[in-house]
């Protein structure tokens, strides 16, 4: 049973590598997709249950005993991560199908996205510090063949600059790690945190600590280190967007969420206040950029850099409602970014154009397609009971319960924003009248992409609606990542 946490990892990758061997059949591609995806969905579940039952899971690679072997650790944190990760994974390589195109498909799409997503799952997963560095490398080099997939003018410009940002943040990562085992000695997670714990976090932790921010924030897109994301998610087509959307930012937030409650725990005034600060400015630009463009691409992607900053302001409380929130947010986010990307793929799929001065009338001729939209926008703004609503209720409870008011009246704010910049998308594209005719579009296909997009939405909807059910899950999450000794006793308790 210990071994269950890396079937999610092992399935993933199994299958990925089965595809390389059906490039030209892209039936058989999908159908393996999907079989290797609703597996790996059973043994994340059955994972998430175990946790629930029996506490933290772990298992040290190779027989090594903790802290010298490479030790895979799930917690309810990282499980309830990686069940979202491929629930999700799984409607929009459904809403692929329709989308993406036969020649993408044709040119290792699946085995690129499954490879991603043992990346995205292994990094969850590990509890060796060095061992994310490579897990983070894996996801890395899939998205970097689905950034260019096509080969379109714009995604090669864009390509360059998201391969050499993640280039340099790579380096820095090894560079950090290097720093913090020199001193600490270790790369067991575990093992760095009662090391530091012994030595009571000097100076020089606390440098690395920034260090790790820095590395984390340029793949998580906190400010200033966001520059490099608008443009290079808006290049490669909807279903990518969406995968890179809903799940590539989160992973370096999951890790600045890990490290600054696992081991950088013992300076919060100078580390966390510092996170805290350029959390309340990533949303304040996040905020600027989503009113400022016209593009329905950009606008959904500034939203994910304001949800970036507001689930770093629960993290940087340290208290429990904050972190509750934390969580809860964070994978309300995953959900409702893909919902959204994938309706506004359809809407560009109709429309034949991205530019809300272009559209219009929607309604008329999409009324279905206009009422989910306007659910999922009023779930991202956090409508009550939609699921954005109790993350960023327990974000502020913890703000005020830290004297963090301020920072808490910023998200409040900050909600009213998201609200206007998705209901302007609402008001542009489906009320008034049509600018220009539409495009001849085929109608199976757009039922075809409906599908995958109104399950999300109503998974988003249940997320919300049925919190008091999860909220046990989300609490055993956050008391992991408020009290390190639970998740040290799990690692090193042989």
């Amino acid at each position: 049973m210990i071994n269950l946490l890396l079937f999610p990892i092992i399935i993933p990758f199994f299958f990925a590598m089965v595809l390389l061997f059906f490039k030209e059949q892209v039936v058989v591609q999908r159908v393996l997709t999907l079989i290797g995806l609703a597996l790996s969905l059973v043994a994340s579940c059955w994972l998430v249950a175990t946790v629930k039952a029996e506490g933290i899971q772990t298992v040290t690679l190779g027989s090594w005993p903790a802290p010298f072997g490479i030790t895979m650790v799930s917690d309810m944190f990282s499980a309830l991560l990686v069940t979202t990760t491929i629930l999700l994974t799984f409607f929009i390589v459904l809403y692929s199908f329709k989308s993406i195109g036969v020649e993408r498909e044709k040119f290792f799409y699946y085995p690129a996205i499954l490879f991603m997503i043992t990346g995205i799952n292994g990094a969850f997963t590990t509890g060796d510090i060095f061992n994310l560095f490579v897990f983070f490398e894996v996801l890395l080099i899939a998205s970097y063949l689905l950034i260019v997939l096509g080969g379109e003018k714009r995604q090669l410009r864009e390509s360059i600059k998201y391969i050499l940002v993640n280039v340099i943040s790579s380096a820095l990562f090894v560079i950090a790690v290097a720093y913090l085992y020199s001193v600490i000695g270790t790369l067991s997670m575990a093992d760095i945190s009662v090391k530091i714990a012994e030595i009571n976090q000097p100076g020089i932790i606390s440098v690395i600590a920034i260090l790790f921010l820095i590395v984390f924030g340029i793949k998580g897109a906190i400010f200033p280190l966001y520059f490099w994301l608008p443009g290079s998610y808006a290049a490669p087509p909807i279903p990518v967007l969406a995968l890179f959307g809903a799940l590539l930012t989160k992973v370096g937030v999951y890790a600045i969420t890990r490290t600054y409650t696992l081991f950088f725990v013992h300076d919060i005034a100078f580390t966390h206040q510092f996170l805290l600060v350029l959390s309340l400015l990533t949303i304040v630009a996040g905020c600027i950029g989503a009113l400022a463009y016209f593009d329905l691409k950009q606008i959904i992607i500034y939203n994910i850099i304001i949800a970036v900053g507001v689930i770093l302001f629960g993290v940087a409380q340290m208290n429990t409602s904050g972190m509750e929130g934390a969580v809860y947010y964070l994978i309300h986010d995953m959900l409702i970014k893909a919902a959204l990307f994938v309706l506004i793929g359809i809407i560009i799929f109709i429309t034949g154009t991205s530019n809300l001065r272009e559209m219009g009338g929607l309604i008329k001729t999409h009324a279905s397609l206009g009422w989910i939209y306007l659910i999922a926008a009023f779930g991202l703004a956090g409508i009550p009971p939609l699921s954005g609503f109790l993350g960023k209720l327990l974000i502020v409870k913890g703000g005020f319960e830290a004297d963090h008011a301020v920072g808490s009246i910023v998200i409040l704010a900050s909600s009213l924003i998201v609200l206007l910049s998705v209901i302007r998308i609402f008001i542009y594209a489906f009320w008034g009248e049509p600018t220009q005719p539409l495009p001849v579009t085929s109608k199976g296909t757009y039922r075809a992409m409906m599908i995958p997009s109104v399950a999300l939405v109503v998974i988003s909807i249940a997320y919300g609606v049925g919190a008091e059910w999860l909220m046990p899950y989300m609490s055993d999450a956050a008391n992991v990542l408020t009290d390190p000794s639970i998740y040290i006793d799990a690692v090193l308790k042989e």
